[in-house]
């Protein structure tokens, strides 16, 4: 039996109304980052396996069960990128870059993860990325925060989200709350769940992201992590917020927020929606300023965020995207007719005129089809018409038709489609 040719589950395909979304996200995405000096780079899809191994935490839900990993013919461990973050460092790194900082960058693509497929979570994701090289200062923390903001703002999107905020403070009160952490839950360990378990004996930080129901009840009582944090580790959040409160940008502090990966300090934040249903997570990220020093480089401070853009392409209405179609299509009728559209149709393009003509075809056919892409003009002509110079310029939208003259055909169609 001959094999169904399909997508990979987990894996779509981009078309019309989701990809002209997609593409509208990147845009914005482009504007905000380009208008606050981050600068475009565009990173390999694949690295080695340690660059996200080693950097994400070799027990995070992402490493040990959600990489696509394999071996290639050099017999090298290669992984495709499953976040940005650690691939930007390493990009620091291998190109010499740690020397001349500050550095702003911001890339956007796809990314891999082999999670169960459900709305909204897909094994070929997209996101935009910006991430911030070489400022400890918390006001780094705010800019990044801000661009992620304005991005969903300028999507109008700024009522559909809510931002989360909170502070694992500095390596010192991150331990302290550790220890302290890891003792309330080892008095729950038996009623934990499976992964619950695993995440208290390796970083008990990892069972406040439960998922869980059992754990989340559990959880709900435990200590924050806000009563450990030194002087030094408030004094930091409390500028992050005040400048967020600076530039009106509202946030809920969330003292359980810790998100998924090892190597985040101090701030961390995430982005919901309670459009999306379970999925509602649409951006996050945080400071990180060991993870140079974990990939061999120098210490460097760094913060960044990620937008999922799958997710906030469903939160859009795609139907604000679709631009007007503001294209003429060609119906020849006769053999000669049929040639002349060729260097006709070349001709309107070369003057910025969108043409659709298609080959071969009946004129009631090129007509149904003129309806269907829903153009705003039909320029039909015969061979008889030919020979006079004769047009007829049909307008779609009411079917009211014109006569015009070849040499003035171009001026008659731009001035016709600036007027619909």
């Amino acid at each position: 039996m001959k094999q169904e040719i399909q997508t990979i589950r987990g894996i779509r395909d981009l078309v019309d109304h989701e990809l002209i979304t997609y593409r509208k996200v990147i845009e914005i995405g482009e504007k905000i980052a380009t208008l606050n000096n981050y600068s475009p780079i565009i990173l390999p899809i694949f690295e080695y396996s340690s660059v996200f191994h080693r950097t994400l935490g070799e027990t995070s839900d992402i490493v040990t069960k959600e990489t696509y990993t394999f071996v290639d013919r050099e017999k090298r461990t290669i992984t495709l990128r499953p976040e940005f973050t650690a691939a930007m460092v390493r990009s620091m790194i291998s190109n010499g870059w740690t020397q001349n900082l500050p550095k702003r960058f911001f890339t956007y693509g796809p990314l891999f993860r082999h999670e169960r497929p459900q709305k909204g979570r897909y094994r070929q994701f997209y996101q935009f990325n910006c991430e911030l090289f070489g400022s400890a200062s918390p006001y780094a923390d705010v800019e990044i925060i801000n661009i992620m903001m304005s991005i969903l703002k300028d999507l109008k999107l700024e009522e559909a989200v809510d931002l989360e905020i909170n502070s694992l403070g500095d390596p010192e009160s991150a331990e302290r709350y550790k220890e302290v952490l890891k003792k309330y839950l080892s008095s729950y360990e038996s009623k934990l769940s499976e992964i619950g378990r695993k995440r208290l004996a390796t970083n008990p930080l990892r069972v406040l992201d439960t998922k869980d129901e059992g754990d989340i009840e559990i959880v709900k009582n435990a200590p924050i992590i806000s009563d450990y944090l030194n002087q030094d580790s408030l004094d930091y959040y409390s500028s992050v917020c005040d400048g967020l409160s600076l530039l009106n940008i509202e946030y809920k502090e969330n003292p359980r927020l810790v998100r998924g990966l090892d190597y985040y300090t101090h701030m961390v934040f995430e982005v919901k929606s309670n459009r999306l249903g379970s999925q509602n997570a649409v951006g996050a990220g945080g400071r990180y300023n060991k993870l140079f020093e974990s990939m061999g480089g120098p210490s460097i401070p760094a913060v960044g965020f990620a937008l999922g853009v799958d997710r906030i392409c469903e939160l859009l209405n795609q139907n604000d995207f679709v631009p007007n179609n503001k294209a003429c299509y060609l119906v020849p009728i006769g053999n000669t007719a049929e040639n002349h559209a060729i260097n006709l149709a070349n001709e309107l393009r070369s003057k910025g005129i969108k043409v659709f003509f298609d080959y071969g075809i009946s004129t009631k056919k090129r007509l149904k089809i003129a309806d269907r892409e829903k153009v705003c003009l039909c320029i039909i002509f015969g061979d008889d018409e030919l020979e006079s110079g004769e047009y007829i310029v049909r307008n779609m939208s009411n079917s009211k038709e014109e006569k015009i003259y070849g040499e003035e055909i171009d001026e008659v169609i731009i001035k016709h489609l600036k007027q619909l």
